[in-house]
């Protein structure tokens, strides 16, 4: 199960709806060996594209060395989907290279339509995904602290 503060998961939908219509990800690090989500950080879409997502290799290197110093590691994984449901594509599945992550989808197909202007109103699921093997996990939203 991934539980995550309510504020992690409104600043998710943010970058979500603000990088619409296309993809938006980034990562929510924490201490590491925790599972305790608490630092979040938007990364830029490199291939700036409404069907793909890609971390810039500097920038994700920059992020690793970053945590590592502060003795982090990536807890939560994001991205969105602009046009399909909240689950991981063919792609999502091959590229996930963090078998200890919660990978965190939001779906923001509905925002052209103006659906989904509420955060209860997204689509927000969590995987893990080892080997190619996807598991849905439950997501427990919890207040801030």
């Amino acid at each position: 199960m991934l539980k995550i503060g309510a504020h992690l998961i409104a600043d998710v939908i943010a970058h979500a709806r603000a990088d619409h219509p296309d993809e938006a990800c980034g990562v929510i690090a924490g201490p590491a060996g925790s599972q305790v989500p608490t630092r979040f950080i938007p990364m830029v879409n490199a291939a700036r594209s409404p069907t793909f997502y890609e971390f810039d290799s500097r920038d994700l290197l920059a992020l690793y060395r970053e945590m590592d110093d502060l003795d982090e590691e990536p807890i939560v994984i994001y991205h969105s989907h602009t046009a399909t449901e909240a689950y991981p594509s063919r792609t999502d599945i091959a590229l996930a290279g963090e078998p200890g992550a919660h990978y965190l989808l939001v779906s923001t197909r509905d925002e052209g339509a103006g659906v989904g202007t509420s955060d209860t109103d997204v689509e927000i699921r969590s995987f893990r995904i080892v080997d190619g093997v996807v598991t849905e996990e439950p997501v427990e939203i919890v207040p801030m602290a």
